[in-house]
């Protein structure tokens, strides 16, 4: 009977180390190569049920699930190219030493990812969250409403940028049944960009009605370099409507400096024939046409984390 209680104890002892080990391992959160989700011994005991409007990282739940059960949804390449044979997860989730607390990684593969498998487009690549149809109205935008959009980001260090678009935050409309609302730019951007004279800028541009043919109206703009490497959190003001305003600020984690702001400005806030307003998080980018721009670019990952939305 002793014996068969020894070999019993040493056989879950067994069991134990060879379970943690493997909840040890896991892939480099800063190798763009990498997927799944990292494990650290603050994981959670068990997952908690996210709030409409609320997104946080977990270190546990599957990330998708997380994502779609908060009121959100997705659009990945993870199945683009080579991926096809062998699926690649584009979002995953790491713990972040800064922040104490698990966020979410946004993946971008420069030779190989494209804009939702769609055949037609062969200049972009896009890897975002957002809000659409589908979303509880909570987290969509009607006429007259007042909405407050609130998370953090981090961009890689030496992150790579070009003379066109790389948007990291989108303000747009939903498209109606019959496919004819005026959806087709972004009313605002976060855009990231390599200006004439070689420096890199984080841009907010508003883009007004199709038939205003208004072009790119910046609203504000600063050197990029203070937010490479570093957690901002962002706080963004807007009322939805023909009348509608807009408002910004971008603060830098590390020491509370207000990196950039838009003071509440007077917009036209809406789109002919769209259902609603939402916003989209990620990173949505131009190679160039026939992938002319792509020496340029490499591989990488932008961190995201502590996403909500409040209606007033």
């Amino acid at each position: 009977m002793k014996k068969g209680l020894i070999f019993s104890g040493l056989l879950c002892a067994a069991m134990w180390l060879s379970a943690s080990a493997c909840s040890a391992s896991g892939n480099n959160p800063e190798n763009p190569a990498g997927g799944g989700n990292q494990t650290t011994p603050e994981t959670p005991s068990s997952p908690v049920e996210p709030a409409a409007g609320t997104l946080r990282a977990d270190g546990q739940t599957d990330t998708y699930r997380l994502i779609t059960s908060s009121g959100f949804n997705y659009e990945t390449p993870d199945t683009s190219g080579e991926h096809a044979s062998n699926p690649f997860t584009h979002i995953t989730q790491s713990w972040d030493e800064t922040l104490k607390s698990y966020v979410f990684d946004f993946h971008i593969h420069v030779d190989n990812d494209d804009d939702r498998g769609l055949a037609n487009v062969t200049d972009r690549q896009r890897n975002e969250i957002k809000t659409d149809a589908k979303s509880p109205e909570t987290m969509v935008g009607q006429p007259g409403e007042q909405m407050v959009f609130r998370w953090k980001f981090r961009l890689p260090e030496a992150m790579k940028t070009t003379t066109k678009f790389c948007h990291i935050h989108q303000i747009k409309g939903i498209d109606n049944s019959a496919g004819n609302a005026d959806v087709g730019n972004p009313v605002i951007t976060f855009t990231l960009r390599t200006t004439s004279n070689g420096k890199q800028q984080i841009q907010v541009i508003y883009v007004g009605p199709s038939e205003d043919n208004t072009g790119n109206v910046y609203l504000g703009r600063t050197d990029l370099a203070p937010l490479l490497g570093e957690w901002v959190e962002v706080e963004e003001r807007i009322t939805f409507g023909t009348e509608g305003s807009y408002a910004v600020s971008i603060k830098r984690i590390s020491d509370g400096r207000e990196l950039l702001s838009v003071a509440p400005v007077a917009q036209n806030m809406w789109r002919q024939g769209t259902t609603g307003m939402r916003p989209k998080w990620g990173i949505y980018r131009s190679f160039g046409t026939g992938g002319e721009l792509k020496p340029q670019l490499r591989d990488e990952i932008l961190r995201f984390a502590d996403f909500e939305i409040e209606k007033r």
